[in-house]
């Protein structure tokens, strides 16, 4: 008999993490590099399902604020989660900033000129030109400044294409409806893309930061498995993956 409620209390134990979950909204740029942090998180904590749902930071803030059932937030920008930590929609008092994204300009023809921003933004065989949505994407906020820096957002404005976030944005490209675009890095170094077309990359300080920053939501504190996912982002292996993926990591 002891030995059968030994079981049965095993099996529930087996059961109880298995059925852990971690909810996360991630912003549009991740979508690849996920791949590789799922299996280096289930290393760590086996038994626990990722479940993740990307899309522009601005986006995933507005559903999180609507009652969204996330429990980590990671965004592309570390304000869009301070936002969430001053109205009380982030269960913790700072944001955890694990990665800085790097933005390029990506074209697959061989013909489009990368001497220069400006020169490719100005060429006319430039006729359309991606970026993610200013309003709601950091990537497409980043694109836009450094355009009206360097003085050619006038320039830029009758050939746009606004994706809905920086994903988006790289299929316009990938499919030829866009002749070039402003992407993450990270995209590009991705298995599916590395080494796909041409890119240039967007000098840092011709726009904010891209510093990425995490918070869990009032339902992830009360997921020990979900500050087990936002801590791991910090770790070695984590700081591997996004270096693998062109992010700068912070110095520990």
């Amino acid at each position: 008999m002891k030995r059968f409620l030994a079981l049965l209390l095993a099996l529930g134990l087996a059961l109880a993490v298995s059925a852990e979950k971690v909810t996360v909204a991630a912003a549009a740029n991740f979508v690849y590099c996920l791949d590789a942090l799922k299996p280096a998180f289930a290393r760590i904590a086996p038994g626990t399902e990722l479940v993740v749902i990307t899309g522009a930071s601005g986006n995933l803030v507005a559903q999180i604020k609507n009652g969204a059932p996330f429990d980590v937030f990671l965004s592309a920008d570390v304000d869009y989660p301070q936002q969430l930590v001053k109205t009380g929609l982030a269960g913790q008092d700072a944001v955890t900033v694990f990665a800085t994204g790097r933005l390029v300009l990506w074209t697959r023809r061989e013909d489009v000129p990368l001497d220069s921003l400006a020169g490719a933004v100005r060429s006319p065989l430039v006729k359309k030109l991606a970026l993610a949505n200013p309003a709601t994407a950091p990537y497409g906020r980043a694109a836009r400044e450094a355009l009206q820096k360097l003085g050619v957002w006038t320039d830029a404005q009758p050939k746009l294409v606004v994706g809905e976030n920086v994903s988006q944005t790289l299929q316009f490209v990938d499919t030829g409806n866009a002749d070039a675009g402003f992407v993450a890095l990270s995209l590009l170094l991705s298995p599916r893309l590395r080494g796909a077309g041409r890119y240039i990359e967007v000098p840092p300080d011709l726009y904010g930061s891209l510093a990425h920053g995490g918070v869990l939501t009032p339902r992830g504190a009360a997921n020990p498995a979900a500050r087990r996912f936002l801590d791991f982002l910090s770790s070695d292996a984590a700081r591997k993956i996004f270096t693998d993926y062109g992010y700068r990591v912070p110095a520990k």
